[in-house]
């Protein structure tokens, strides 16, 4: 595990939109593995999965394009997310969109930074939670941070869509 602080980080368009928030963070890099991908992480880098956060793309029925990011030791209720934005259904979105959407690899997608400026929900628990690792826009690339520098750089609405 390697920890650091900013000035070392990798120039992604993450922490490139992280800086210029004024946002700090840490990061870590990690042995990235396609299966068990937030478990994989949070061992290596010696957090509780429950604080790996996972960015999830989504679409509408409608097929327009959302983030819902995630604890990683929890699964999204599409049902729940749906009527809470008032839509009739949401589904995962293809790899290929995925990456289109956002301009990043999957598996290595963040929420900050992204190639198209994306709606974008967090389930309401993670913002109470001390700090968050969240992908820093490569894959086997995270970023450590507290949950306020998430929203002020995505202004997320709240919403409980923990299956």
């Amino acid at each position: 595990m390697l920890k650091m602080t900013d000035d070392k980080a990798p120039l992604t368009q993450a922490v490139v939109a992280l800086r210029k928030q004024g946002v700090e963070f840490t990061f870590h890099f990690y042995g990235y593995r396609k299966d068990a991908v937030t478990r994989a992480a949070a061992m290596e880098v010696g957090v509780d999965e429950h604080i790996v956060v996972k960015t999830l793309i989504m679409e509408t029925g409608e097929g327009k394009p959302l983030i819902i990011l995630m604890h990683g030791d929890r699964q999204v209720s599409t049902k729940a997310l749906a009527r809470q934005m008032g839509v009739k259904t949401v589904k995962p979105s293809s790899p290929k969109d995925a990456e289109r959407l956002t301009g990043y690899q999957v598996g290595g997608i963040s929420p900050f930074g992204t190639k198209r400026k994306l709606p974008v929900y967090i389930e309401e628990t993670i913002i109470d939670l001390p700090r968050i690792v969240i992908n820093g826009g490569r894959r086997g690339f995270l970023l450590e941070l507290v949950p306020q520098g998430l929203i002020t750089v995505l202004n997320p609405t709240p919403v409980n869509a923990v299956r």
